[in-house]
């Protein structure tokens, strides 16, 4: 039973595929269930919801712990923690209230596995062609999104301006751009402190953006002889059968 689990986590079966499609489209209802319902007051039924993806989120992580063959370097990963905290914000609200978008790390460590890395470059050429931007959006949206979701979290309790996800999401995004219209401000030593990371690594990871737009790490260049695309920008031989590239540079050499 063990290696059956295990091979759907990190094989390379069809089921296996499959299996980590689901895991993906689950972790994306979650993070959509998250932000819905920071608009609204939770009654009976949220919380019932909320027992419900607590306990399949719980079911997922026994199941990768089960079966890790390194069960203490697993419990220090952020990906793991990441989990664990959605768990109690899930099955003990009180406790966790507001966490839930915890979860949105292990979506972005889905995404940068190998087998389901893989799996999208087969499955839809889109993503081959433009997986570089693709990450760095996803970077940056996973950046700005658990931001949201530590103001909200933090502010929607103590401070009037953060009502809703909404709230703390324009309060993110004027920060990052450095707009800073001042009608929200953050409370509290802890609230500067966030706004200070904000600014810090949003605009590093924007950059980052704009860098893979504009001035790619890697060129699509196919190599006549075995078909590799990517090569570095300064590539002087195919790393892949080591014919001598001639890939097109701006300026002298």
């Amino acid at each position: 039973m063990r290696n059956r689990i295990r091979g759907l986590y990190a094989g390379d079966s069809d089921a296996a595929h499959r299996f980590r499609y689901a895991l993906l489209a689950f972790d994306v209802v979650t993070i959509l269930y998250v932000i819905l319902t920071s608009f609204s007051n939770h009654g009976p039924v949220v919380e019932t919801i909320d027992v419900l993806f607590g306990i399949v989120i719980l079911a997922d992580f026994s199941a990768r712990i089960w079966i890790s063959t390194n069960r203490w370097r697993l419990l220090t990963r952020l990906n793991t923690v990441a989990d664990m905290v959605a768990i109690v914000s899930f099955l003990a609200p009180l406790a966790g209230e507001g966490l839930g978008f915890m979860r949105v790390l292990r979506t972005l460590r889905l995404l940068h596995t190998y087998q389901l890395s893989e799996r999208l470059r087969q499955d839809f050429p889109y993503f081959r062609r433009n997986e570089d931007i693709i990450l760095a959006v996803l970077n940056l949206s996973v950046f700005i999104f658990i931001m949201t979701g530590l103001v909200y979290a933090t502010q929607h309790l103590t401070n009037p301006q953060i009502r809703n996800f909404a709230d703390a999401l324009y309060f993110t995004v004027t920060a990052l751009t450095t707009t800073g219209f001042g009608d929200i401000t953050l409370q509290g030593t802890l609230g500067r402190m966030i706004s200070v990371v904000v600014m810090l690594f949003g605009i590093t990871l924007f950059l980052r953006l704009v860098t893979v737009l504009f001035r790619p790490d890697k060129l699509r260049v196919p190599c006549t002889r075995c078909g590799l695309v990517l090569h570095d920008a300064d590539a002087v031989h195919c790393k892949h059968c080591g014919k001598v590239m001639n890939i097109e540079t701006e300026g002298q050499l």
